[in-house]
């Protein structure tokens, strides 16, 4: 049987952070080293202009997006990794993809609604953001993509757009699964949002270790539990989440224990959470330090996964060329 394909982008929002190791990098590494689906890793740039931004730092930010995972796992001789815009495909499948996407079906992206709420100007690409990730699944004709709770309208609207086109044209498109996140949700350090770089509430993965630990040592825990004595609930703190997603059983359990019988003060926790980190950051940081030596090397894994993906992008919009009656029939070149 052919290993699952499984697509994932990941927009360049700049370097990694506790969230994005914690909520879902390490489990692409292990993924990666498993071997047992066909990986693609999609730096997403075009996803990103649909908000202001700075073209200098647009391409600073795809280079360090490469260098973080490459870093991490994601290791581009056992996966396809790629940047969404060096395979020019995905920007025609989405507007052949448009075409069969219901006005209403956008309309309802909640997404949209909130980053919009309240803006004068909204750029169109903001209301056409799903179809083009529709397209960034569907053209490498994925059966498996990895989402949170948050992006599941997406892909549901993905979901629907395959069907429609197969209805229509006949069956070029996989109806791609949802594989949901198993892997807890990190929380800013300020407690009220998920861990955010625009939201300036993220611990820095490689950040210098005194930097990181003035950070994690600021960050929110109870709220209710405003003296040492006071029991804790471990269950309303970031702090025990990250516990839970990277110390060992056992220390999760004494944390609890600890925890909710004040035996344990919230800096101690916070202490021995960081020894924790320590134990997968302290490694991460020199391999870092390696890779961004020599970012002509990443910069040409990304070449290499770059043409792997444009050959099956090429291959998709044949058939989908073909099934929507498209082109003069001559030869490519």
């Amino acid at each position: 049987m052919a290993k699952p394909r499984v697509f994932s982008g990941v927009q360049p929002t700049g370097e990694f952070h506790i969230g994005n190791w914690l909520g879902a990098v390490r489990t692409w590494a292990q993924q990666v080293a498993d071997q047992k689906e066909d990986l693609f890793f999609c730096i997403v740039g075009a996803h990103a202009i649909t908000g202001d931004y700075e073209a200098a730092e647009l391409r600073h930010r795809i280079d360090a997006m490469a260098c973080d995972l490459v870093t991490c796992g994601v290791d581009p001789e056992r996966c396809t990794l790629f940047v969404q815009s060096d395979v020019r495909e995905h920007t025609e499948l989405a507007w052949y993809l448009a075409n069969v996407t219901p006005l209403g079906d956008l309309h309802r992206m909640t997404q949209f609604k909130e980053k919009s709420a309240g803006k004068e100007h909204v750029a169109v690409g903001l209301f056409t953001y799903p179809v083009l990730m529709a397209a960034d699944i569907l053209l490498y004709k994925a059966t498996v993509v990895p989402v949170g709770e948050d992006q599941l309208q997406h892909l549901e609207l993905a979901r629907d757009t395959a069907r429609r086109f197969n209805y229509r044209f006949g069956d070029v498109f996989p109806e791609p699964q949802a594989r949901l996140s198993t892997t807890p949700r990190i929380m800013g350090l300020d407690g009220q949002s998920k861990m955010s770089k625009s939201k300036g509430n993220t611990i820095g993965l490689f950040e210098d270790r005194d930097v990181f630990w003035q950070k994690l040592k600021g960050a929110f825990t109870d709220p209710q539990r405003l003296r040492r004595s006071d029991p804790g609930r471990p269950e309303v703190c970031n702090v025990y989440t990250m516990h839970r997603a990277i110390s060992t059983p056992e220390q999760v359990d004494l944390t609890y224990k600890e925890c909710t019988t004040a035996q344990r003060g919230c800096v101690d926790c916070k202490k021995i959470l960081m020894e924790s980190l320590d134990r997968e950051l302290v490694p991460l940081r020199i391999k870092h330090a390696e890779v961004a030596a020599s970012p002509e090397r990443v910069r040409a894994a990304l070449g290499d996964g770059a043409a792997k993906a444009r050959r099956i992008a090429r291959e998709t919009m044949r058939d989908v060329r073909d099934a929507m009656g498209l082109g003069s029939g001559a030869p490519e070149p």
